[in-house]
């Protein structure tokens, strides 16, 4: 038997103290106590009572064994004679189940110290004795030991189980601390991967006179200029060496204010190892240590060559832009009064046909007229403020008659050569424009070639990406190049600009090149120039694919204009009064009877009333009620029968021609015969003297 003293008793606090850990309560402990007589239950509560103490009863096995069920217990005190299930069975169950298995049992009975009782109560799992009559020391004192077990068994496993949400804690701030360190490393490196593909290089420098030296922090400056950065270390000058010379002063004078305001930026061209000459913007400001002193300079190098080519596109868009306001503005006027000239010039022609004095004369008057009309033409197509004639071009075919062509303009001191690939693609141009475009540049290359030269021009094929052209695919190029004299990058930035040229007064208008650049960009295509000083130039053309049959252009034109009216009625819509009498005067000579009308509604008016007219000829501009554009399709709804041809001076981009036939003004008179021919070919068969089609704007 187990001998206990009373210390360490029910009422004295047993929690254990974990070093560096205070738990928040002490731990509450349960005692079971079977007897089926109540008086003994009563007694025992009252022994044992005490803080941190909570007695449970029980009367009977079965209802000693419900408790256990519920509840974890520090000691069962448990009657050995009991009705039913005595305490030895109920002993045997409560160590059969693995959860009470550990509960110290103590047994509690009136029999005398019987060796082979007390054996038996061992072998059921109970661990003492207590008999009665109990002695509430002996009883308080055993109590107490398993309690005080039971405390500290329940402390060192609250502190088990608080070490272990420790240490799970840890593990979980552990791991977001290694997510976040992940996930910097990882911004940290996007942050590198960006800084790298920009166009962008930081430096520091010394606030000592050679700050110019620059110390850069990341290898983009070699991408940006071909030069490593221990290259920026290797001489004091290296960097203001390659400052463009325009820019050297200005950017030098600049930096003198760097100390004073301790900020500046620069803007200047700079020459790369390659040889090539980008913007870059410099932003540099001072750093000071925690005293305040000057420490050091940091600063950015930021590569802006794009931007400031988009900045010269936008400047040449908005020149082309101002041109085709101000050639659009006075088109309609100016090819009115050219039409008066041009008409009057042709019927002057068949007055004094014969008289060898005056035909001359008139000729090369018509000859400045022509030329006048078409540059305003030109003028209209390069700034898109007219459409394009566009017909599908074999450039093989043309490019024979044209070389010829060129030779007997050029002269004997420039040797022109032709050199076409096989099987070259269709393109579908302006082929009027496509012809002034290439003897611009023909002449263009004999200026440059004062003592004479080669002109090689070339016609190939090629594909060209998005980054060229807003529609990639194939396309054909015309090369034309030159030993000329070349031009320096300066001007070479500026050689599509309107208006700009390095010719003497009087020799240029600027505008050759303008238009050759405007033209391609109207067909959709591309240009290309590379020039140097004493090294010639070679300007490409890109013009798009076409797909179809490409059209015979009949070179037979029309020399006189023999009447083919026949008498009929041909009704003249023209608000001015010079121009309607020219074509008046014109429709007469063909044979025509002529009626006329200053507006749209007045020529609306007499169609109604005359059955007779064939043909409507009207301006597209007219003042007040209808355009001829209303007109057309009035005539379309109510007089099917009758042809409309409608001339202008200028096309605006709102205006909407769609299956009418147009005529340029100023025109021909062998223009207007053979529109009008076409015409009336439709309605009737063909008659003698059929005069054939040709381009309707005067190359």
């Amino acid at each position: 038997m187990m001998e206990h003293s009373g210390q360490g008793g029910l009422d004295a606090d047993l929690r254990p103290q974990v070093p560096g850990h205070a738990l928040s309560s002490p731990v509450q402990a349960k005692i079971l106590v079977v007897d089926d007589d109540p008086r003994n239950l009563i007694a025992v509560e009252e022994i044992l009572r005490g803080p941190g103490i909570e007695i449970i009863k029980a009367d009977s096995g079965e209802a000693a064994l419900r408790q256990v069920l519920q509840h974890d217990f520090a000691a069962i005190l448990l009657d050995v004679q009991m009705p039913r299930l005595d305490g030895y069975e109920v002993a045997g169950l409560i160590r059969n189940r693995p959860r009470s298995s550990r509960v110290p049992i103590l047994f509690l009975t009136a029999f005398n110290k019987d060796d082979m009782h007390v054996f038996r109560g061992y072998s059921a799992g109970a661990v003492d004795y207590v008999f009665k009559p109990i002695e509430p020391l002996i009883l308080k004192s055993k109590v107490g030991v398993f309690v005080d077990l039971y405390r500290k068994t329940e402390e060192i496993r609250r502190q088990g189980e608080e070490e272990r949400r420790l240490l799970m804690e840890n593990l979980r701030v552990r791991s977001e601390k290694l997510k976040t360190e992940q996930a910097l490393r990882r911004r940290e490196e996007h942050q590198s991967i960006v800084l790298e593909s920009l166009p962008i290089a930081l430096y520091t420098a010394s606030v000592q006179e050679d700050h110019r030296q620059l110390h850069f922090t990341n290898e983009s400056i070699e991408r940006i200029t071909g030069f490593p950065p221990k290259a920026f270390l290797e001489s004091p000058d290296f960097w203001s060496s390659r400052l463009h010379p325009d820019d050297r002063d200005r950017v030098l004078n600049q930096l003198q204010e760097l100390t004073d305001q301790g900020t500046v930026t620069l803007e200047y061209r700079w020459t790369c190892a390659d040889g090539s000459e980008r913007f870059f913007l410099d932003q540099t400001m001072l750093m000071h240590d925690d005293d305040g002193r000057p420490r050091e300079f940091f600063g950015m190098w930021f590569d802006i060559t794009e931007r400031k080519q988009l900045e010269q596109n936008l400047l040449h868009a908005s020149k082309l832009e101002a041109v085709g306001r101000l050639t659009g503005g006075i088109a309609h006027d100016f090819n009115n009064m050219l039409s008066v000239v041009i008409g009057n010039l042709d019927l002057l022609q068949r007055a004094i046909k014969g008289n060898a004095k005056a035909e001359p004369r008139v000729r090369m008057a018509m000859e400045g007229a022509q030329r006048c009309a078409d540059l305003t033409h030109r003028l209209l197509a390069f700034s898109r403020r007219q459409p394009l004639q566009v017909s599908t071009i074999d450039v093989g075919s043309l490019m024979p008659g044209l070389l010829e062509l060129m030779r007997r303009t050029l002269g004997e001191r420039i040797n022109v050569s032709l050199e076409i690939e096989e099987n070259i693609y269709l393109i579908e141009v302006d082929r009027a424009q496509l012809e002034a475009a290439l003897l611009n540049l023909a002449v263009n290359a004999r200026d440059a070639m004062p003592e004479g030269g080669d002109l090689s021009i070339s016609v190939g094929t090629q594909a060209l990406d998005e980054t060229k052209v807003a529609h990639p695919g194939e396309f054909v190029v015309i090369s034309v190049r030159d030993t000329g004299i070349g031009m320096p990058p300066e001007v070479l930035q500026r050689v599509f600009e309107p208006f700009f040229t390095t010719k003497e007064s009087g020799k240029g208008t600027g505008l050759g090149l303008s238009m050759v650049y405007g033209f391609v960009q109207q067909s959709h295509g591309h240009v290309e120039i590379d020039s140097a000083p004493n090294d010639g130039t070679t300007i490409r053309i890109f013009l798009p694919r076409a797909h179809g049959v490409a059209e015979s252009p009949n070179e037979k034109q029309r020399s006189d204009t023999t009447p083919f009216g026949a008498g009929q009625t041909v009704l003249v819509v023209e608000d001015n009064p010079a121009v309607r009498q020219v074509a008046i005067s014109t429709l007469h000579s063909l044979g025509f009877d002529v009626i006329e009308a200053e507006t749209g509604d007045a020529a609306a008016t007499l169609l109604k009333a005359n059955d007779r007219v064939r043909l409507v000829l009207s301006d597209v501009r007219m003042p007040g009620g209808l355009s001829g554009i209303d007109l057309a399709r009035f005539i379309r709804s109510e007089k099917p029968d009758v042809q409309v041809l409608l001339t202008t001076g200028y096309v605006d981009g709102e205006e909407t021609i769609e299956d009418v036939e147009l005529l340029y003004k100023p025109y021909r008179a062998t223009d207007l015969a053979e529109k009008i021919q076409a015409l009336l070919d439709k309605t009737q068969p063909p008659v003698k003297n059929v005069i054939p089609m040709r381009a309707a704007v005067p190359a």
